[in-house]
């Protein structure tokens, strides 16, 4: 193991102590996409995207917030819209606090276009075609 791995390792766990009773994931169907996008002097860019997923089998909707704030660079998102299938990876609220409901976005998957947020290690699941006969 090289140094790099240990330091990886490390963060990782100690991310996982500090957030691992607040990690979720919900995968489900966007009811609704809201970008909102600022700039100041062309210098400061700040996205804001809110996302309502309705789970798979579930009547209830989940509230997913990504927040993101930058200097001189415009922000990628990628492309999603209403009835698109998603994987989305974040943190629930604190317990106690008025955004307890939200979920806040590290990483979305679009399950129809087979797009990512932020790029997973590793290989891509590949999708087979079945062949079939007709006679």
């Amino acid at each position: 193991m090289g140094f790099t791995d240990k330091v990886n390792k490390y963060y990782a766990q100690t991310y996982i102590k500090k957030y691992g009773d607040r990690l979720c994931q919900v995968q489900g169907n966007v009811v609704s996409v809201k970008v909102e996008e600022k700039t100041i002097l062309w210098i400061f860019h700040k996205l804001t995207v809110t996302l309502l997923v309705r789970p798979d089998r579930s009547k209830n909707i989940a509230k997913c917030i990504y927040k993101k704030r930058r200097w001189f660079k415009k922000i990628d998102f990628i492309s999603i819209s209403q009835g698109n299938y998603v994987l989305v990876q974040g943190l629930k609220g604190k317990k106690g606090k008025e955004n307890r409901e939200r979920i806040e976005i590290l990483n979305i998957r679009n399950m129809t276009t087979r797009k990512d947020l932020v790029p997973i290690e590793g290989k891509e699941p590949k999708v087979q075609k079945v062949k079939t006969r007709f006679k």
